[in-house]
């Protein structure tokens, strides 16, 4: 099944499973209202407590609801599985008021993916309720570990679907800078941390009582401010890099666009090749800012092509890069890579590698239908030095999906 209509078909099956559950509550009423009337305040609180400007894409917009939401469907009250769906639903929506009165409504996918991961929690925790002692515990250790493979198979299929082309083809650029953030690379590390707080949720409420919630819920809360500071830090770092991406652009020393479609295709291959997390970063970051080099030439080159330079004139450019990178306040690492970009491919680190071969492939492939092929050429016969026979693949590979398209927003 291809993304778009597996992500479509997981919207739809949170849907169903949201209305059957709260149908099903309506029908036979609320089972223990004191804890489920405490986690839909928690989970609403939750809610409210997001910005108002919404998160990067991709990421949990509401950590600690999520985390209320997973303790509910955990903790031992005897609710039955629709009942937990049907207070977290409604929790959402009551939170969520606020937000859609400014035209800030809840994310589908977000939606979608917290309605089926509670569901599988609370369907997968409900027959352990009769179990106790230390046979519970390891139970309850097994429906975590479920339940975060769950939630990060369902961020990965969602995160696909944002991140292929209307027919299917490779993603745009446009959601990977600017309010794309992090995402998917953030991803994986969320949904185990949700599930892990949900457990100390429930086990404290099992042990204390709902008075757990508050005092656990307090300092959590207290952590929110110091991430929007940090990802207000890291989205000013990115609107750096992305202006200093069109500076060679809007001085003439590349074609419009040229930063933003390396960067692109540098992403794709890297995903491709296997990288994630930090090293998406620094290879995104680097080929940004690849050409920042140029600058320094008294005259524009034509095209802006590095590609053709002798050797000699593209190590000069990437110095002068490297040189203007450290004065960025990004991490020394990305620095790094625009340095060794005219490097042999031998000597240089992977994302290096990168950036080359889809700095040249964009230099070399022109406008043109025929032009592709042969960029492709070229970098197949510079692989004895130039360029890594496995990246120039992976970018062929990239290529053959249909490329990138789309340009960044600032």
């Amino acid at each position: 099944m291809s993304a778009e209509p597996a992500a479509a078909a997981v919207r739809l099956c949170a849907g169903a499973v949201a209305t059957g559950s709260v149908a099903l509550t309506l029908a036979g009423g609320l089972n223990r209202p004191g804890p489920a009337l405490a986690f839909g305040l928690l989970v609403a609180g939750g809610v409210l407590a997001r910005p108002l400007d919404g998160p990067p894409a991709g990421r949990e917009p509401a950590p600690l609801a999520a985390a209320g939401a997973v303790g509910y469907a955990l903790v031992p009250a005897g609710q039955d599985p629709w009942q937990v769906v049907a207070v977290v639903v409604a929790g959402a929506l009551a939170g969520a008021v606020p937000h859609i009165a400014r035209g800030r409504g809840p994310d589908p996918d977000h939606a979608a993916r917290r309605v089926l991961t509670v569901a599988f929690a609370a369907a997968c925790a409900h027959p352990l309720h009769q179990v106790t002692g230390p046979r519970h515990v390891a139970a309850l250790l097994l429906v975590l570990a479920l339940t975060a493979l769950c939630d990060a198979a369902l961020a990965a299929l969602l995160a696909r679907a944002r991140l292929r082309g209307p027919g299917g083809g490779a993603a745009t650029y446009d959601p990977l800078l600017g309010d794309g953030g992090d995402e998917p690379r953030g991803v994986p590390g969320v949904g185990p941390a949700v599930c892990a707080t949900g457990a100390v949720l429930a086990l404290a409420v099992a042990a204390a009582g709902l008075w757990a919630l508050p005092v656990l819920c307090v300092p959590l809360l207290l952590t929110q401010p110091a991430f929007r500071r940090y990802a207000a830090v890291r989205r000013t770092l990115r609107q750096t890099v992305a202006s200093l991406a069109r500076a060679t652009e809007v001085a003439g020393y590349t074609r419009p666009g040229h930063a933003h479609r390396v960067a692109a295709l540098s992403l794709a291959v890297g995903r491709d090749l296997g990288l994630g997390g930090e090293d998406l970063t620094v290879l995104e970051y680097a080929a940004l800012m690849h050409d920042i080099g140029q600058l320094s030439l008294v005259d524009p080159l034509p095209g802006g092509a590095t590609a053709l330079l002798p050797a000699a004139g593209q190590r000069r450019i990437a110095l002068l890069g490297g040189a203007v990178v450290r004065r960025t306040g990004v991490a020394r690492s990305v620095a790094v890579v625009v340095e060794r970009q005219a490097d042999p491919y031998r000597e240089q680190p992977l994302a290096a590698r990168i950036v080359r071969a889809a700095n040249a492939y964009d230099d070399l492939s022109g406008e043109t239908a025929q032009g592709a092929p042969r960029a492709l050429e070229h970098l197949r016969l510079g692989t004895a030095r130039d360029y890594d026979p496995a990246v120039v693949e992976s970018l062929a590979r990239v290529v053959a999906r249909g490329g990138v398209t789309g340009a960044v927003r600032g």
